[in-house]
């Protein structure tokens, strides 16, 4: 097989031919002989060099060719495996099921910087449902995760993988019985258009998760190739497979970056059937499919229709649940968890309340700092207000005891920075020495930043402030300098985090600190959030087993500019910025919990954040008509495995 360098010049070659043979149009109108003649020749060579290219590619000694793949590690499913464990191939088919959705949408596609799809819609990930384009590889990625190991992806679109012992590339060979529900064949030319789609057309998150790309080519109608960057390893073999594949016939006559409310094509188990925008949505199982027997699928998607109701207000869709008119409710309020299940369905037995534990990774809960506001910018400051969040009193006035307090990015997790760093951890850490914090080599983050009396806290934070420079001058707190008024607005979409965010403010009153609370509707949340148009707001960034690019979307200082990121802290750091590259090339699991609890720390101790809370279990009530299989899953809640009783 050519090498990769030998293969970029012939490429190169065939790119300059055409570029002097544009120079030469006249030649081509007149329809002059040689030029053709040179033209086909030339097709004729790429042709079967690609040919060659790829029978060389599966014989090679150094190449692997695989149904599966692990980051670290064996897959636990071998190639005749004939469905996952957590799903049951006997699950009747048929039915309906009920959601509830939160917020609202106000488009279709979910790829795009503009409009709210279902699918980007809080908790909606958790079903399993959406909108979302099947992808090369399953089992890790937004499409549909794992629910039994982690970072490991089996073949969907691609039946097959192969990559050589460096992974300076991967060949996706994609089933030929996949098809859209157009009945139009699922080919890697829509492979390439959707990596140049999404890249160039997308939400800026896409690129940033093909970074490692240098080129995608159409080996074949059935076999796509990616050329990956000098450096890049096998993590970039996972993102690639995690990408959507787009049906270039449909959409290349359309404005992909626009918000549609117009139905996508897809090629997964479900069409979109129905819908009205912002209120509900129903999807339809297509009984057809062409995956409908496929190892990765049996015994999953069992429903016929899957209809999703959207709600603004978390208490009115308690009581839509509770009159039945939707089945399944997970429940994300502790005190109507405590209290509210008294209704006469409960004692009927014709609702089941659970908690389901499982060990998803948290996300990053917190009450994010704009640090792109100067009042913001100083670490001591987001410190001191970070201090004057009383979680203890919260969470037993308000939660009933049911969460644990957030002392890292990513709880609930491996990668949980804990105690002092570790010699492995201190390797990557002391380069960066002079930009860090020095209590982050001393002492365990939480050890002594939160004292439990809020009086004490009070005094720590006004001695933070004075030391950056602010002063409290009777109920105000005043810079010394610039006589700048300490005020900020907090903005937040959930009218039910009111009674937490109000408490807070107050206790940052005491210290002369006044933010105003601002609830804000969803699709102006999002462009506000989209723009950086804020001091303060809450978010969650979602984490997964799988650690790696989309570190780069949520922290990188490249992205601190870039509209639309999820760099909502606004974090520009040198450390920061080489501890991802760490976690994006780390070469074992060792490497990578090694790279991710030294990010953890520093993230920690630059305060960028609020740090809120999480629990390990699911608090989930749903109308006694379904059946589950024997395994739970520990990783997802699996609902797309469940069917009518």
């Amino acid at each position: 097989m050519l090498s990769q360098s030998k293969r970029l010049t012939k490429n190169a070659f065939v790119r300059e031919f055409w570029r002097v043979n544009a120079a030469f149009g006249m030649l081509v109108r007149l329809r002059s002989v040689p030029t053709f003649l040179l033209a086909w020749l030339c097709i004729c060579s790429t042709s079967h060099a690609q040919e060659h290219d790829q029978t060389e590619a599966k014989t090679r000694a150094d190449v692997t060719e695989t149904h599966a793949i692990a980051l670290h590690g064996e897959p636990i499913y071998a190639e005749d495996f004939k469905h996952f464990d957590w799903a049951n191939p006997d699950a009747k088919k048929g039915g309906t099921i009920r959601l509830v959705g939160f917020g609202t949408f106000d488009s279709l596609n979910p790829y795009t910087f503009k409009g709210i799809s279902p699918i980007n819609t809080p908790g909606m990930y958790l079903y399993g449902f959406s909108e979302l384009n099947e992808t090369l590889l399953i089992g890790t990625g937004d499409y549909s995760p794992s629910a039994d190991e982690a970072q490991t992806a089996y073949g969907l679109l691609a039946e097959t993988i192969r990559y050589p012992d460096d992974f300076s590339w991967v060949e996706f060979d994609i089933n030929p019985a996949a098809y859209f529900h157009d009945k139009h064949p699922v080919t890697s030319e829509d492979v390439v258009y959707s990596y140049h789609t999404l890249i160039e057309k997308g939400h800026p998150r896409f690129k940033q998760n093909l970074l490692a790309v240098e080129s995608v080519e159409a080996i074949s109608e059935r076999t796509v190739r990616f050329w990956f960057k000098s450096g890049s390893n096998k993590p970039a073999l996972f993102r690639v497979g995690e990408m959507p594949v787009l049906p270039k016939h449909y959409w290349q006559d359309k404005d992909f970056e626009r918000s549609s409310s117009v139905p996508p094509l897809l090629s997964g188990p479900y069409a979109l059937k129905a819908h009205q925008s912002g209120a509900w949505i129903t999807y339809e199982r297509q009984k057809d499919f062409w995956a409908k027997d496929l190892n990765v699928y049996r015994g999953r998607f069992n429903f016929d229709d899957v209809r999703i109701d959207f709600y603004r207000d978390q208490t009115v869709a308690f009581e839509a649940f509770k009159s039945n008119d939707f089945d399944v409710y997970h429940d994300y309020t502790a005190k109507n968890w405590a209290s509210g299940y008294t209704f006469p369905a409960i004692t009927e037995g014709l609702v089941v309340k659970e908690e389901v534990e499982h060990k998803i990774p948290s996300g990053t809960q917190g009450f994010f700092f704009n640090t792109r506001r100067t009042l913001f910018n100083d670490s001591r400051v987001r410190q001191a207000i970070s201090e004057m969040f009383d979680f203890e009193w919260t969470n037993e006035a308000l939660f009933h005891k049911a969460y644990k307090r957030n002392k890292s990015y990513f709880p609930n997790s491996e990668y949980s920075a804990t105690g002092l760093p570790t010699s492995e951890e201190l390797a990557l850490l002391e380069p960066y020495k002079a930009h860090l914090p020095k209590e982050l080599f001393t002492q365990a983050f939480g050890e002594e930043a939160s004292p439990k009396s809020l009086r004490t806290r009070m005094r720590k934070a006004l001695n933070l402030l004075k030391d950056a420079g602010w002063n409290l001058s009777g109920d105000q707190l005043i810079h010394s300098e610039t006589g700048q008024l300490f005020e900020f607005e907090f903005i937040y979409r959930q009218a039910g985090l009111e009674r937490v965010i109000i408490p807070y403010i107050k206790n940052l009153e005491r210290i002369g600190i006044h933010a105003k609370p601002r609830l804000i509707e969803a699709a102006q949340y999002k462009a506000r959030l989209d723009n950086f148009d804020y001091d303060m707001m809450t978010f969650v960034l979602s984490q997964g087993m799988s650690p790696s690019y989309e570190q780069r979307d949520y922290y990188h200082s490249e992205l601190v500019s870039v509209l639309g990121s999820q760099n909502y802290a606004g974090i520009n750091s040198v450390a920061v910025d080489a501890l991802i590259e760490y976690v994006i090339n780390a070469k074992d699991k060792t490497q990578l919990a090694t790279a991710m609890r030294a990010l953890d720390r520093v993230l920690l101790w630059q305060f960028y954040i609020v740090p809120n809370w999480h629990i390990d279990h699911h608090r989930l009530a749903y109308w006694s008509k379904f059946a589950k299989p024997t395994l739970t899953p520990k990783y997802k809640l699996g609902t797309e495995n469940w069917w009518i009783d």
